[in-house]
């Protein structure tokens, strides 16, 4: 689902205009951000928490080459599914 595909889907189930819904979807997008930008966690009920984790320097090798590489240390953003999103999820057929 793409971004307009959200709004649309979320504007219908709120009865609201999309224009609406796009301005607070995007509120919400930036906001996160922000917060993530400071390193904070963000935990939505019932869907899981996004928090910003380190991710050490390793060492690399290039498969075909041979080649070593020192990757430097960098953040990332971690997400940890909640158990109510885990047990709903748990019972889908699996696209193998």
């Amino acid at each position: 689902m793409n971004h307009k595909e959200l709004i649309a889907n979320m504007a219908a189930k709120m009865n609201a205009p999309k224009s609406v819904v796009a301005d607070l979807l995007d509120i919400t997008v930036s906001t996160c951000t922000e917060l993530l930008v400071e390193e904070k966690t963000i935990g939505f009920q019932s869907f899981g928490n996004f928090e910003v984790r380190k991710k050490e320097e390793r060492l690399s090798v290039h498969p075909s080459t041979q080649i070593r590489t020192l990757i430097p240390p960098k953040l990332v953003v971690n997400f940890k599914q909640s158990n109510i999103l885990k047990e709903k999820l748990k019972d889908l057929p699996h696209h193998d």
